[in-house]
């Protein structure tokens, strides 16, 4: 006799623990199938891990750099089984907190591999959990090229992230997030590095001047790239990794990232046996979550589109509303902030330019960059960069690009001005505090406004 709920989730990461939470908090009953672990790709193999990686890198650096700043420090290396260890408590103490959240809030939890038997069951170990609603959030893998085995010297995100010793050189195939990231942390412990990215530059997805400003700051930061070539093959032996390119050009190391991206895992569940659409793997969806069978919904990293924590979070939380006869408002796409924690970081929301102007026209989109040069906090942080701000002519803020050290923290205001369609006039009578980076988005907008203070109008 299958256990009745109102939803049964399948998948227990950022999007399905959210959807659970909520639901359950709206009196819904809840079954969340988990075969891993709780907190799912986010927490324990990619942002939560990744970014106290990050964070010990730039410990790091600020040791080497203590001089420029009159402190007496000395770098003497990395132990990398006590970074491991600091990184797995950070893992471990969220782990624990969301265990007992879940436990709190009345949700069935069960531990195994599920699959989509019928239209709104899933079985698990041979037990029948059926839902007036079912929520697919399988989450996604680390994804390779064909004919590129994983192995050896060759290395996904996954096993990049246990590595217990610092290569002396690397190659990271991949310029998106999870390459730059992997390539800033690894400058960061002393290797030597080079990015490959087939696209004509890094992270490819952001507007072209931050791809620039990243580009150049790697470069000051000694890490190589070639972009705008492909990967042709790879040969590996007990010492080294050598890649050669479709141009001819060949480059050995120590060892060989993968981070081209990640599929979604929808494979073997039962989606495509239930009549569940999908396109190359990833399943489709309407506004609302549903997939093509009614009362089937999805949520997170197989879904179409940017492959985000925050994203699969907000998902989960407007589904569970859904569900419960609440009527949230569609998220918009463009709207969800983005964030590459490299060094220096890179945070945007809403549109590039190009789709700026893809949508209104050249004639009735304009632009600023505000240079960091001119952010006393920024100048005492050392670093550069700036902040690009695309908006209608006459009109709301429609984009906002940043580069530089900390600019994630930036992110919160500048997804407010996009989310609310604010109009550069309205956040430049906001006051921000001095002497702060947010300032930088003040004076930014002062400029749009007319009225530029420490930058050329």
């Amino acid at each position: 006799m299958a256990q009745q709920f109102d939803v049964v989730i399948l998948g227990a990461g950022s999007g399905g623990y959210a959807c659970a939470l909520r639901a359950s908090q709206l009196g819904l009953s809840v079954a969340l199938i988990e075969k891993d672990k709780l907190g799912g790709t986010c927490l324990h193999r990619g942002c939560i891990p990744t970014k106290a990686l990050l964070h010990a890198g730039e410990v790091a650096d600020s040791a080497r750099e203590a001089g420029a700043f009159g402190v007496q420090a000395k770098f003497q290396g990395i132990d990398m089984p006590a970074v491991n260890k600091y990184r797995d408590s950070v893992v471990g103490r969220l782990y624990k907190g969301l265990q007992g959240l879940v436990k709190s809030r009345d949700v069935t939890y069960v531990e195994g591999t599920g699959r989509l038997t019928g239209p709104h069951t899933v079985t698990v170990a041979g037990e029948e959990f059926t839902g007036r609603a079912v929520v697919l959030a399988t989450g996604s893998y680390a994804r390779s090229l064909p004919g590129l085995e994983i192995g050896g010297r060759v290395l996904s995100s996954d096993q990049a992230l246990q590595l217990d010793w610092v290569p002396g050189s690397a190659l990271v195939l991949g310029g998106g997030v999870i390459g730059v990231e992997f390539a800033s942390v690894w400058r960061s412990f002393g290797a030597d590095v080079r990015i490959i990215e087939a696209l004509p530059r890094l992270v490819p997805a952001e507007d072209p001047a931050v791809s620039k400003a990243l580009e150049r700051a790697f470069r000051k930061r000694k890490i190589k790239s070639s972009t705008g070539v492909r990967f042709a093959s790879v040969t590996q032996d007990d010492k080294k990794v050598t890649v050669t390119l479709e141009d001819g050009t060949t480059h050995t190391a120590d060892v060989l990232l993968v981070a081209v991206g990640r599929g979604p895992s929808t494979d073997d569940l039962g989606f495509a046996e239930q009549g569940v659409a999908m396109d190359r793997g990833w399943v489709t969806v309407d506004d609302h979550l549903q997939t093509s069978v009614p009362g089937v919904y999805a949520v997170g990293d197989i879904v179409p589109g940017l492959q985000l924590a925050h994203r699969g979070f907000a998902q989960g939380i407007y589904l569970a509303e859904h569900l419960a006869g609440q009527e949230p408002a569609p998220i918009d796409e463009a709207g969800i902030p983005r964030v590459t924690y490299c060094e220096p970081e890179v945070a945007s929301v809403g549109l590039t330019e190009a789709e700026a102007v893809a949508r209104y026209g050249a004639d009735a989109v304009t632009s600023y960059e505000y240079n960091l040069g001119g952010n006393g906090k920024s100048q005492i942080l050392a670093t550069t960069g700036f902040v690009k701000l695309v908006a209608q002519k006459d009109g709301p803020v429609v984009g906002i690009h940043m580069v530089g050290s900390r600019m994630g923290e930036q992110i919160g205001e500048a997804e407010l001005i996009y989310n609310w369609e604010a109009l550069p006039q309205d956040v430049a009578a906001l006051i921000h505090a001095h002497p702060t980076q947010n300032e930088a988005l003040g004076e930014a907008h002062l400029a749009l406004a007319g009225k530029p203070l420490h930058a050329h109008s």
